[in-house]
């Protein structure tokens, strides 16, 4: 693990210098970690990577369980002051898929799906810096499911990346998408979702479906437009849908 670590801070110290690199065997949640220390005023970029967390989040509140050699579970926070906040999870979610196989699809607004099985998901956070300033701790959980889960239990079945990559293991996993993940975060505040655009499309898992919003909506996806919303065609028209706390499966 120490040699792992190295590697990796050598590798995003050349993308942001003064980047610490921690890990650690075990954890409640990496973001819940890096979310105590932004309150407590620790605002320093890092990077934390847990074997395994007991409580584990996704979006809505939803448990997300990671265990050692069976999954990828970190969080990447730093200061970002970006113009406009939408897109972020699908800018990541971008970074994190063509790091890892041309088959990984995104399904709006935070999961890696790969034949309609979940692969992973991504969680963001914020908190504001005590000065109150413009730049918010910006916290992204990453997790992902390295070896099969049992479906049972799951609203969407699991996809484990050894099903596509025999030799994944987390450590391989996480130095070749935590570079891609931050060069991702800092582009983002920069340019904003923009440049990310047609990057989603072209992985855009509910394209041209039919879809069904939890707000009993039904309609067909197509795309995003240039702040992320996901567009539905609804029998009342266009529908972007720019809220997270709306989720969206195909009908």
């Amino acid at each position: 693990m120490d040699a792992m670590v190295e590697a990796l801070r050598q590798q995003l110290d050349a993308l942001l210098p003064g980047l610490a690199v921690e890990a650690v065997p075990e954890i409640d949640s990496t973001n819940t970690e890096l979310m105590r220390r932004a309150r407590a005023g620790r605002l320093g970029p890092v990077l934390l990577v847990a074997e395994r967390q007991t409580a584990g989040r996704g979006r809505l509140g939803r448990q997300w369980l990671g265990e050692p050699g069976s999954s990828l579970t970190f969080s990447l926070g730093l200061p970002l002051a970006p113009p406009d906040w939408s897109g972020l999870s699908l800018a990541v979610g971008v970074a994190v898929a063509e790091a890892l196989h041309p088959a990984v699809q995104l399904k709006w607004p935070n999961d890696l799906w790969v034949q309609d099985r979940k692969l992973g998901g991504i969680l963001i956070e914020t908190a504001a810096p005590p000065e109150g300033g413009p730049s918010r701790f910006t916290i992204v959980g990453i997790g992902l499911n390295l070896a099969p889960r049992d479906a049972q239990g799951y609203a969407t079945p699991p996809f484990g990346l050894r099903e596509l990559l025999p030799h994944a293991v987390a450590g391989t996993v996480l130095q070749q998408v935590a570079a891609p993940v931050l060069q991702a975060m800092l582009g983002f505040e920069q340019f904003g979702f923009a440049p990310f655009q047609a990057r989603f499309q072209a992985r855009d898992a509910l394209a041209g479906r039919a879809v069904r919003l939890s707000d009993g909506t039904n309609g067909s996806a197509h795309g995003v437009d240039g702040q992320g919303a996901l567009l539905v065609h609804t029998a009342a028209g266009m529908k972007a849908v720019a809220t997270a706390e709306v989720s969206v499966r195909p009908a």
